[in-house]
């Protein structure tokens, strides 16, 4: 009720009002700024007293309505209060003497001529002062809402992947029993200590480079041990990268889609290395292979790297870059570029 920029406003009504009703008084400018100001605070007693009760309204009463005619009603009683209490020195009460009774009519005339239209203004700006709260709590809670809904198509993005490659390297896994392989058990026992690492750090709320790195170092040695004869690989990071955001299984897909696509259909096999640098507030990973090249089957469209390529769009709002193309002699080179954003410790 007695908010500060209200008494504020009060207080500056009261000296700007009081300036042309001491013309021709015979008061000081204190004493009509002091009956203006009773007056004022008054008024701005009633204006909170009827925004806040009754609680509950009849339907055919508005507040504003209440609040209005309870402003007007309020000066007379307030302006004779006023005129009571702060007189000059020597003089008797105020409607005994006819210059203090103008005074008393001025006073009256001017609040309720100017109270109402002070207190409408008041409370056209309270509600644009609703609105516009209302609006950023509503554009907040859209905000949210798209946060949620961006977090789930996330994790759906990310939950096609983690099957797809469980399922694959299941697949590796039946063919070597299939074979009686003595290398079966092996790597059976990799891939559990793989799944073991591997799934939670896939469901952290903040993956960085270096969480990505272990997956794709337990990868390529879980497929290194299905095709030892035929796959070398490297794997290079400065330091400034590993503590970078990055999604989920993004290295990962390019280096599976590498051995998938380049190492496994060549009967030679090949090399993947994998180069991470961040410069200039950007991180660039390449993923390169000495495979089949693209010819081999993939052209930067199967469904590993459609989810890889929406997944950055929407982590990164738009801001990544991902390019995959043939590499020389042979081989494929896969490119990604995103803001380089520190993960918070």
């Amino acid at each position: 009720m007695f908010a500060w920029k209200r008494v504020r406003f009060a207080l500056i009504a009261s000296m700007v009002f009081a300036l042309p009703l001491s013309i021709n008084s015979i008061a000081a400018i204190g004493i009509i700024t002091g009956r203006v100001s009773i007056v004022a605070f008054a008024a701005l007693t009633v204006f909170g007293l009827f925004e806040q009760w009754p609680k509950r309204l009849p339907r055919w009463l508005e507040r504003w309505i209440l609040q209005l005619f309870g402003v007007v009603l309020v000066v007379v009683p307030a302006a004779f209060v006023a005129s009571l209490l702060l007189k000059v020195d020597g003089t008797g009460a105020f409607f005994e003497d006819e210059r203090r009774l103008t005074g008393f009519v001025m006073l009256t005339f001017v609040g309720i001529l100017f109270a109402p239209w002070l207190a409408l203004g008041a409370m056209i700006r309270q509600r644009e002062i609703v609105v516009r709260d209302q609006a950023e709590s509503f554009a907040l809670a859209r905000s949210e809402l798209e946060r949620q809904a961006l977090d789930a198509r996330l994790r759906l993005l990310q939950a096609q992947i983690e099957p797809h490659f469980l399922f694959n390297t299941l697949a590796n896994v039946q063919a070597l029993v299939d074979v009686r392989s003595p290398q079966a058990s092996d790597l059976l026992r990799s891939l559990v200590a793989y799944l073991r690492a591997a799934i939670p750090r896939l469901q952290a709320p903040e993956p960085t480079i270096d969480r990505e790195l272990q997956l794709v170092r337990a990868y390529l040695e879980l497929m290194r041990m299905r095709i030892p004869d035929r796959l070398r690989y490297a794997v290079d990071a400065d330091d400034a990268a590993l503590r970078l955001r990055c999604p989920p299984a993004t290295v990962l897909t390019l280096v599976e889609n590498a051995v998938r696509h380049g190492i496994d259909p060549s009967e030679d096999g090949g090399e993947v290395s994998v180069d991470i640098r961040a410069v200039d507030g950007r991180c660039r990973v390449v993923v390169r292979d000495t495979g089949v090249g693209l010819c081999g089957g993939t052209e930067g469209t199967g469904t590993g790297l459609l989810a890889l390529r929406q997944r950055l769009q929407l982590y990164f709002d738009g801001d990544a870059r991902l390019d995959v193309r043939a590499a020389e002699p042979d081989g494929v080179h896969a490119e990604i570029e995103f803001p380089a954003q520190q993960a918070p410790t």
